[in-house]
């Protein structure tokens, strides 16, 4: 199966950043081994996964690798629809006439979804140990999160037992070392309990594996995968079974598995023996230290104190007490952390996907569900990268870079059949197969806005980083999608306003005559979403002085957009109507994307607006039985962090710990919401969780950067270093009593600094480059500076 879609478009020119020593070691730990997935310890390398478990008398690692998905491409996905159509039911809607809209609406424009597929697990790698006397004694299993390292240790009969295992991204396999204080005392059978149907076969010191993935849920099709188990041992001997291996007394064993599928153009056996064969001759000290360097190369670039912690107690144990109302601002801290961890394990510059709704892992219960286990494009996919650009891990959006390129190759035959229109669409859900159609059901799925919005974060990352070059390369994915709203939206007669639609408020409904209906013209979240595709292209074309025509074609549209509305409540409208809603506590908050991850909205420049957004937010937390998941509480904290405050947001970020994340801080969609049987890892939680917290403690969205803009009492003082604000900044600084102590800026690009800092008695005294200066003061306490390229200011305090 050769992959249409795979390519690399969006390779970033970016400047290797030095890390530093963190000043504690950063890690999770536990003293005793997993008994469920949501205990378990994860470790990847943007393409392979493990979730490590710990047993003693039975190991189990779950193994997976990102691309292991069902489904296959479909030329039907699409219901041809075009132009004429479009246009008369945007009339019907005009007309006001919405219940006959939305009724062929949900007829007519949805998509096929006959080989949608999804991701699935593989299975475990298993590790049966030989028994001896059952005590155990000084267990500790452990996540090195400034390493990407997970252990064991145990103390059994006398003996010292040591695992190591981590996913190394140099060598591109999965390592396991297993040790003791003893030599011979290596005993166990090696084996695999797969989930798809596999042909398993040893040869010497090899476990191999092949077969198709067979999912039928979402439809026919799957890939096909090859993988292996290379098994080294120091001393004793490996005994050769039919599906496993056995080790019998030797010093040490080191396994190494890789596992590859088809999606990836490549002879699969060939790739997994290459990799297996190549990581054997470096040996283990040497993965080791290649992995250590590379996966510190990102780690260590940021580093985050809020206070004293209780590092001595294991973190699940830790996690009770916080939700017994004991404060821990190191676990916060530890939180942030883990974060920027499953993002880098998750999405590498090598990556052939991007991370899904389960990062690079799989519970093999998303997968299940009516949801699936895809990109999802009306928040969540959005929310897995809100955390990189401000968190230092620029070089991890490559692969959601790639994968927004091949989704406009796709998108631009959906955009033909469906609307009749130039550019491309993409919807709701997106797979890796090419599906850009909308969704099955219109009230979830015709959200034409959806690629747009994903789409919109290759300009925030020209916005963080000022890369010209990167620009030339990615204008032309946001040209054409703003191409194709300028042919699809449609002139209101009523007011003028040019509007989108049909299309649905992800994923909410509102009330008109008692009936309960999904689509309008120009629902607020659309209007976000468009102005921000049209003001970077009409930004981008100017920067990169093209398109002249085109931009004035942009300007006129943006002039045309209809303005933000507040309603009888004194909220921000979630449609061009003021309805009512059909469900006020449901968990999307689709309309206020304005404030975050936008700026469109802003306590300086709309404080109105503000006002009302803050009332929308109220009125949907205090709905009864509002349905609170990972990914609408960590929304929260962003949200409150935005509108500065503090109580709410530290709340929120209390909230998305104790509420919704597990014993291995994975976040959560708990069970019954959205029909979910039981507790489901979804990856968005935690990296829009670190985001927000980051949030908390320096933006850049106005035309500053804002140092400790949302601290609550809780983190009076701390310290953080690495933080990249938009301009191409990097921020490291440290307070005490909320006040600033030390600020320190290094500009990445020439360009002008401007900061904002807190206000605060005590006299500052100014430097560029260790020399004091007087920099230009502005009003609002905002401090202004022309850099060049690897210049430091700071900025201390008496």
């Amino acid at each position: 199966m050769k992959n249409k879609w795979l390519c690399l478009f969006f390779s970033l020119g970016l400047v290797v950043q030095g890390g530093f020593a963190q000043e504690n070691p950063v890690k999770m730990w536990y003293d005793e081994p997993s008994d469920d997935w949501m205990k378990s310890l994860p470790i990847g390398n943007g393409r392979l996964s493990g979730m490590v478990f710990g047993g003693v008398e039975k190991e189990k690692v779950a193994f997976n690798e990102i691309t292991l998905w069902s489904g296959q491409q479909d030329a039907g996905q699409e219901k041809p629809f075009g132009k004429e159509a479009l246009r008369n039911i945007q009339q019907l809607f005009l007309d006001g006439k919405l219940e006959e809209g939305n009724a062929q609406a949900s007829e007519q424009l949805v998509g096929v979804p006959n080989s949608f597929g999804t991701h699935v697990p593989f299975g475990d790698i298993e590790l049966a140990f030989a028994q001896g006397n059952r005590t155990v004694e000084n267990y500790i299993r452990t996540l090195n999160l400034a390493k990407g390292i997970a252990s064991v240790s145990y103390r059994q009969d006398g003996v010292t037992y040591n695992r190591e295992y981590f996913c190394s991204n140099p060598a591109n396999v999965l390592v396991i070392r297993l040790s003791a204080s003893e030599k011979g005392k290596q005993n166990f059978e090696v084996g695999l309990n797969v989930l798809r149907k596999s042909a398993v076969t040893t040869d010497k010191n090899t476990i191999s594996f092949s077969g198709q993935v067979d999912f039928p849920t979402f439809g026919p099709g799957g890939v096909h995968f090859y993988g292996g188990i290379k098994v080294l041992a120091e001393g004793g001997s490996i005994r050769q079974n039919k599906e496993s291996l056995s080790v019998e007394n030797a010093d040490e064993v080191v396994l190494i598995a890789d596992l590859r599928t088809d999606f990836v153009p490549g002879d699969m056996e060939e790739m997994t023996s290459s990799a297996l064969n190549g990581a054997e001759k470096k040996g283990f000290d040497t993965l080791k230290q290649e992995h250590e360097t590379d996966f510190g190369r990102l780690f260590n670039r940021v580093a985050l104190s809020l206070g004293e912690g209780k590092n001595e107690m294991a973190t699940d144990e830790r996690l009770k007490l916080l939700k017994e109302g004991n404060e821990d601002p190191d676990l916060i801290a530890l939180f942030f952390q883990y974060g920027r961890y499953l993002l880098i394990s998750a999405s590498r510059e090598n990556s052939p996907l991007p991370a899904n709704l389960q990062g690079i892992w799989n519970d093999n219960l998303a997968c299940n569900m009516q949801w699936s286990c895809d990109y999802h494009l009306d928040i969540n996919t959005q929310q897995n990268y809100w955390a990189a650009n401000v968190c230092n891990l620029s070089e991890c959006n490559v692969p959601l870079f790639d994968y927004i390129g091949a989704l406009a190759e796709a998108g631009t035959k959906t955009a033909k059949t469906v609307y009749g229109c130039e550019g491309w669409v993409a919807h709701t859900m997106a797979n890796v197969w090419g599906f850009t159609a909308p969704g099955w059901g219109t009230g979830w799925g015709l959200h034409p806005t959806g690629g747009a919005w994903l789409a919109s974060h290759l300009w925030d990352y020209y916005r963080f980083t000022n890369d010209e070059v990167f620009l030339l390369r990615a204008y032309p994915v946001l040209k054409q999608s703003a191409l194709f709203f300028l042919d699809y939206m449609i002139e209101d007669p009523n007011s003028g306003y040019l509007m989108t639609g049909p299309s649905t408020s992800p994923e909410n409904a509102f009330l008109l005559d008692g009936k309960q209906l999904s689509l309008s013209m120009m629902p607020t979240c659309d209007r976000v979403i468009v102005y921000e595709i049209l003001n970077a292209c009409q930004n981008a074309s100017e920067l990169l002085q093209v398109d002249e025509e085109f931009r004035g074609r942009v300007i006129d549209a943006i002039d045309r957009l209809p303005p933000f509305k507040i309603g009888k409540y004194g909220q921000v409208q979630e449609w061009q109507e003021d309805y009512e809603e059909a469900v006020p506590n449901h968990r999307h908050t689709s309309h206020l994307l304005a404030l975050y991850p936008y700026s469109q909205i802003s306590l300086d420049d709309t404080p109105e607006l503000a006002k009302a957004a803050a009332v929308s937010i109220d009125r949907r937390l205090n709905a009864a039985d509002w349905e609170d998941v990972e990914w609408s509480r960590a929304n929260m904290i962003n949200f409150f962090a935005r509108l500065k405050d503090s109580k709410k947001a530290y709340g929120s970020v209390l909230g998305l710990i104790n509420e919704l994340s597990r014993e291995n801080m994975l976040t959560i969609s708990p069970k019954g919401i959205a029909g979910a049987p039981t507790d489901i890892f979804v990856f968005d939680g935690n990296e829009a969780g670190t985001a927000g917290i980051a949030e908390m403690l320096l933006q850049s969205h106005e035309e500053y950067a804002e140092l400790l803009p949302c601290l609550p009492e809780e983190w009076s003082s701390g310290s953080y270093k690495g933080l990249c604000a938009r301009g191409g900044f990097q921020i490291d600084l440290s307070w005490n009593d909320k006040a600033v102590k030390h600020a320190l800026v290094t500009a990445k690009v020439n360009n002008t600094l401007k900061l904002k800092l807190p206000e605060r008695t005590g006299h500052e005294k100014y430097y560029k480059n260790k020399k004091q200066i007087d920099p230009i003061l502005l009003p609002y306490g905002i401090v202004r500076i022309d850099l060049q390229k690897g210049d430091i200011f700071e900025v201390t305090y008496d």
